[in-house]
């Protein structure tokens, strides 16, 4: 006798219970202990790129590696400890395990906010306003050029949204604003993450350099610097290389990029959810949908900077300077913990998996935006004093 047939509904519920069983069968649930141990690897490794970053300069002193040792920023000892960590982990079957320590978005949204302390939102209407012009108009090229590129190759629409923002904006931070616009996944963000610091490291050294065979200028010199490299601490090694004018502008070029995560993040959340990812035909997305789309951690970012500004006209420039150094600190320790956590989340068969097109596009990307800064740069910033 034949047995009892199933509705189609029964069926599609019993083959996703079915797969959702396989998978935690494949992957289980981390324990509460995995989970800790992951988060207590990922505060010893940041510890050790916190040593590193302050002793190896000593060491390198009056050797041929000094200037070198000194520009050399903790991301770069971050990434490259945590990549390490990987492999070591991989090797002993752990990596799994603990990965639910590895805390890379929430590291990296907080040292996000906190970076918004320590922007004057007086700079957008008071000494950056060339910067303003360039900013504006180097996000809107570059990003328009990497977005268009990367759709004549293929990418994914979120990828794509991830590397646009990265190589126009501010690199890691910026990516991590786009993702959770676009909710893009976990290993897109450490896919742009990787790159952005691939192509960061030798600029801190390229583009001082051109910049002197090329006798530019201290204030076009800084402007190229900001407007280009996407890390903040690279833009402060390289800037602190071309000499002190150079980093004054370089910062104040970067700093006015960075207060414009905020609306980039807000414009891509609009995009995907009106255009992106609607179905055809589908309804109007409403406000709420808009709403829980919407990264709120940038409110966080916007937030404390208008805190920063309004406390640092309350109260004298020392304490003001004092008590932003130690937000400034606490800053950098969180994005310590999520270079760490990229680099022990990195994955080789991830980059083997997305192939050669992001390099690609991300590549040229720079290059575009290496020449439309240095246009921009000498355009603005020629006759600028500091």
């Amino acid at each position: 006798m034949a047995g009892p047939v199933m509705s189609e509904s029964e069926t599609t519920k019993t083959t996703k219970t079915t797969t959702e069983t396989a998978a935690l069968q494949a992957n289980p649930r981390p324990t509460i202990t995995d989970i800790v141990a992951g988060i207590l690897l990922v505060l010893l490794l940041g510890g050790l790129t916190r040593f590193f970053e302050t002793q190896v300069p000593q060491w390198a002193v009056d050797t041929p590696l000094q200037r070198v040792a000194k520009s050399i920023e903790y991301p770069v000892y971050a990434i490259a400890i945590g990549l390490i960590g990987n492999v070591v982990l991989s090797r002993l079957g752990l990596r799994e395990r603990l990965s639910a320590g590895f805390r890379t978005e929430f590291f990296i949204k907080t040292g996000v906010v906190l970076l918004g302390a320590s922007i004057n939102l007086k700079i957008l209407v008071t000494a950056a306003g060339p910067a303003i012009l360039q900013a504006l108009a180097l996000i809107t090229i570059v990003f328009g050029f990497t977005w268009w590129f990367g759709g004549k190759l293929g990418l994914d629409d979120k990828l794509r949204a991830l590397l646009s923002s990265a190589v126009s904006i501010c690199g890691v931070s910026a990516a991590i604003a786009a993702a959770g616009a676009v909710q893009a996944k976990r290993e897109q963000i450490a896919y742009a993450a990787s790159l952005v610091i691939i192509f960061a490291l030798p600029s801190i050294f390229l583009l001082p350099w051109l910049a002197g065979l090329l006798g530019l200028s201290d204030a076009v010199t800084g402007a190229w610097i900001g407007g280009n490299i996407d890390t903040t601490a690279a833009v402060a090694a390289a800037g602190a290389i071309a000499g002190e004018e150079a980093l004054q502008i370089a910062t104040i070029v970067k700093t006015t990029q960075n207060a414009l995560i905020g609306v980039v993040a807000i414009a891509l959340t609009a995009w995907f959810a009106f255009r992106v990812d609607r179905t055809p035909g589908a309804a109007r997305p409403s406000i709420g949908e808009f709403w829980t789309r919407f990264p709120k951690f940038v409110l966080g970012f916007i937030a404390a900077s208008i805190i920063g500004t309004l406390y640092l006209q309350s109260v004298d420039k020392a304490t003001g300077s004092a008590h932003i150094a130690i937000i400034n600190d606490l800053r950098t320790w969180f994005l310590i913990l999520a270079f760490v956590s990229i680099g022990l989340e990195f994955s080789l068969r991830g980059l083997r998996d997305a192939g050669w097109r992001p390099i690609a596009v991300f590549g040229s990307a720079v290059v575009v935006n290496l020449a439309v800064g240095l246009g921009l740069s000498v355009l603005l910033f020629r006759n600028f004093g500091v």
